[in-house]
C-alpha cells in the first residue's frame, strides 16, 4: 500500500480524546501565539529583546482569552462556536495586518454597518492564504477531536478550577515583570485593540449595549423651537447645499498647501477655505451622527448623540424644508423619518456601472428636486468620494491624472505611491464634483444660493504604517482627523444674508471643528432656538 495512502487512512483514524479545557487552552494558545501579530510588534517594541516580558505578555495574553472562553465555551457549543470565532478571527487578522488597524467598538460598528458594496470590494485573492491558516486548518483539527463527557456536576467544579487556575498563572505571569507590563497598559493603551479575538468579542459586547436602547426606538425630540423669522416681500428662498464628502484628508487638498494641485476648479471659483478644521472621529459611524449633532466632540456621549434627532430635524421644525440624497451607506441615522433619496443604485449611463455611481449622480435632476418644495431649503449631497481601499474606482479615467496608480482593492500589492497617486485622483475629481455644484447652484437663479463641502474624516496612506482609517480617536493621526472644509456663496445669498466674506476668510484660518457645523448652519438660516450655541457659530460677528 503506498505511503500516501496509509498516511491518510491513519488521519482518519486520528480522533483524540480531550476535554473541553483542554480544547479551551489550545485554542487560546493559538490565538495568543498565531493570530497576534500586531499585538506581539507593537506591544515588545516598548521593551525589546526582554524574554521575561515577553513570558508575562503570552501568560497575560493567553490567560485573558482563556479566561474568557472558559465562561463561553462549554461541550454542547465547543466546535461550533469555536469554528465561529477561528473564521472571524482570520478575517479580523487579515485586515488588521493589511492595513493596520485597531479593532476597537467604533472599528466593529464600521464593520457591522459595511453594506454589499463595500464588503465586495475587500474580498480580494489575498484573503486565502489567511482563511487557510487561520481558520481551515484549524477548524479541520477542531472537528477531528472528542470531547469527554462528564457529569454536570463534576463539569462544574472543574470548570470553577480552571478559570481559578487561569487567574492565579496570568496574574502570576504579569507580576513577574509588572513594571513593564503596567507600563505597557497605562502608557500604550492602544495595544488593547490588538489583541485578537477578544478585541472585537468585547467590542461586539459593547456595541450591543450602546444600540440596544436605541434600536426600534423614536429619536428624542430636538430644538422643537426653532422658529427661523419671516422673509421679505419679494424675497427669493435660499438653498443651502451642504455637501458631506468621504476620506478626504487635509494634507492632501490642494487649497491646503499640498504640492500637488488637487483643487484646480475650487482655485478659481471664490470658495472659502478652512485650512485647519478637524473632525469628531475617524469613521463615518461616529463623524456623521456628531458633526449634525448639538452634543458634538466638546461634549461627547455616543447615546445622547445616537438617541436624538439631528440638525435636519431642527430645521425642520423651523420649516425649512430638508433633503438628504446619498451615494454611499445611508445617513446613519441623521435623516431618519425626513425625506432621503438612494442613488447609489441608480443606473445612469456614463456615471453608474457595475452598482456604483460617480458623485456627479448627486447633482441629477437636483433643480426639480429642490423645487419640489416651495420657502427656503437645505439639501444634503453625501458623497462616496474617497472611500477605500478602492480609490481608483473614485472617479472617471479623466482624472487619471497621477500615474501610476493602484488599480486593486489589495493595496498590498501596491507601492505607496501607486496608492497616493490613485486617492489625489479621487480628491481631483471630489474638486471637480464640487466645481459642479457650484455651477448648478449658480443656474438655480429663483434661489439664494450657498454652498458648504465638508468630509467626515481623513485617511492614513502609509504613514507609521498604517492604510484606512478607523484608529481610535485618543491617539488617531493627524491624517485621519484634519479634513478639509470650503464655503461658496452666490453674490445674492451673501448681500441677502447680510454676510461679510472678509471677515469670513479671516475667520477660516483659525482652528475649527466639525463641532461648528451644528450651529453655524443654524446661525446661517438664521434659525432660533434654545440648542443654538453662538459661541461656535462661525457666522457670527460677520453681518446678519
Amino acid at each position: 500500500m503506498p505511503a500516501s495512502t496509509t498516511a491518510f487512512a491513519r488521519l482518519r483514524r486520528w480522533r483524540p480524546e480531550i476535554t473541553t479545557e483542554t480544547l479551551i487552552l489550545l485554542a487560546s494558545a493559538f490565538f495568543a501565539l498565531v493570530c497576534n501579530g500586531l499585538f506581539w510588534r507593537d506591544a515588545m517594541a516598548t521593551n525589546p529583546g526582554s524574554v521575561l516580558f515577553a513570558l508575562s505578555l503570552f501568560a497575560l495574553l493567553m490567560g485573558v482569552h482563556a479566561l474568557l472562553l472558559g465562561l463561553l465555551v462549554w461541550r454542547w457549543n465547543a466546535k461550533v462556536l469555536l469554528t465561529v470565532l477561528f473564521v472571524t478571527t482570520a478575517f479580523a487578522t487579515h485586515y488588521m495586518n493589511s492595513f493596520n488597524v485597531y479593532l476597537d467598538a467604533d472599528m466593529l460598528r464600521n464593520v457591522l454597518a459595511t453594506d454589499q458594496k463595500e464588503s465586495r470590494e475587500l474580498m480580494t485573492p489575498a484573503l486565502l492564504l489567511p482563511l487557510l491558516g487561520y481558520a481551515l486548518v484549524p477548524c479541520v483539527l477542531l472537528w477531528r477531536v472528542r470531547l469527554r463527557r462528564r457529569g454536570w456536576g463534576r463539569t462544574l467544579l472543574w470548570r470553577l478550577l480552571f478559570l481559578v487556575g487561569v487567574v492565579v498563572v496570568a496574574g502570576a505571569g504579569t507580576l513577574a515583570s509588572f513594571q513593564n507590563v503596567s507600563a505597557l497598559m497605562r502608557n500604550h493603551r492602544e495595544v488593547r485593540y490588538l489583541a485578537t479575538p477578544v478585541n472585537y468579542l468585547i467590542a461586539l459586547k459593547q456595541n450591543l449595549v450602546t444600540s440596544n436602547p436605541i434600536k426600534n426606538q423614536p429619536k428624542l425630540p430636538l430644538g422643537t423651537d426653532a422658529k427661523a423669522p419671516p422673509r421679505a416681500a419679494g424675497s427669493r428662498p435660499r438653498l443651502l447645499v451642504l455637501v458631506v464628502g468621504e476620506t478626504v484628508r487635509a494634507q492632501n487638498w490642494g487649497l491646503n498647501g499640498y504640492d500637488r494641485q488637487t483643487t484646480p476648479e475650487l482655485a478659481q471659483a471664490g470658495v472659502i477655505n478652512f485650512p485647519d478644521m478637524h473632525s469628531c472621529g475617524t469613521s463615518t459611524e461616529v463623524s456623521l451622527p456628531c458633526m449634525f449633532s448639538p452634543f458634538g466632540r466638546h461634549d461627547y456621549d455616543e447615546k445622547k448623540i445616537r438617541a436624538h434627532q439631528s440638525l435636519l430635524h431642527v430645521l425642520e421644525h423651523a420649516g425649512i424644508a430638508t433633503l438628504w440624497r446619498d451615494n454611499q451607506s445611508g445617513c446613519k441615522g441623521v435623516c431618519e423619518g425626513l425625506d432621503i433619496q438612494r442613488l447609489d443604485d441608480a443606473t445612469k449611463p456614463g456615471l453608474c456601472a457595475d452598482g456604483r455611481c460617480m458623485d456627479e449622480i448627486l447633482l441629477d435632476d437636483l433643480a426639480a428636486q429642490v423645487r419640489a418644495k416651495p420657502g427656503d431649503r437645505v439639501v444634503v449631497l453625501h458623497q462616496l468620494g474617497n472611500h477605500g481601499p478602492s480609490y481608483f474606482q473614485r472617479y472617471p479615467a479623466q482624472f487619471r491624472q497621477f500615474a501610476p496608480t493602484c488599480d486593486t482593492a489589495d493595496l498590498g500589492k501596491c507601492s505607496r505611491e501607486q496608492i497616493v497617486n490613485s486617492y489625489d485622483n479621487a480628491v481631483r475629481y471630489t474638486d471637480h464634483f464640487l466645481a459642479q455644484t457650484i455651477a448648478a447652484l449658480r443656474g438655480l437663479d429663483d434661489y439664494d444660493t450657498a454652498m458648504i463641502y465638508l468630509s467626515d474624516h481623513g485617511e492614513s496612506l502609509g504613514e507609521k504604517g498604517l492604510y484606512l482609517h478607523g484608529v481610535p480617536y485618543a491617539i488617531a493621526p493627524d491624517e485621519q482627523t484634519r479634513v478639509p472644509m470650503v464655503m461658496w456663496f452666490s453674490p445674492q445669498f451673501a448681500t441677502d444674508r447680510g454676510l461679510d466674506l472678509q471677515c469670513l476668510r479671516d475667520r477660516a484660518h483659525r482652528r475649527t471643528d466639525q463641532d461648528n457645523l451644528f450651529p453655524s448652519v443654524l446661525g446661517l438660516m438664521q434659525v432660533g432656538t434654545s440648542v443654538y450655541a453662538r459661541d461656535r457659530d462661525l457666522f457670527a460677528g460677520c453681518g446678519g
